[in-house]
């Protein structure tokens, strides 16, 4: 029996694409997660070196996607908007910096973990 191309039921480049695209995003957030709740600072290196390599892999896919037109960017953000996202984030940064450095905790060597239980 022959089976004839036109026939079969396959992915167009644009489904794939944005199938890995999802899969990147999705590799991204996991190790984002192994990363952060790494005690080892081996491994958590491993892990933040790992997701910054799938950043630039998911960042170079969009790129691709959008040139082509596979990919729609969402509408753009008010600047007023990002600037006061922008500046929460920056005040958070800062007090966590601050508690971190009141605590003696800002010492990259540091390998006890802050807690002793999740539960």
């Amino acid at each position: 029996m022959t089976t004839n191309n036109s026939q079969k039921s396959m992915l167009t480049e644009e489904d794939l694409a944005g199938t890995v695209l999802a899969d990147l995003k999705r590799v991204v957030r996991e190790y984002a997660t192994a990363a952060t709740e790494s005690n080892c600072p081996t491994v958590r290196q491993m892990f933040t070196d790992l997701l910054n390599k799938t950043l630039t892999m998911q960042g170079q896919l969009y790129t691709v996607m959008s040139q082509v037109n596979m990919y729609q960017a969402p509408s753009v953000a008010p600047k007023k908007e990002l600037d006061k996202q922008l500046r929460s984030y920056s005040s958070q940064q800062q007090q966590t910096q601050s508690w971190l450095q009141q605590n003696n905790l800002d010492n990259q060597h540091q390998t006890a973990p802050l807690y002793t239980s999740l539960h």
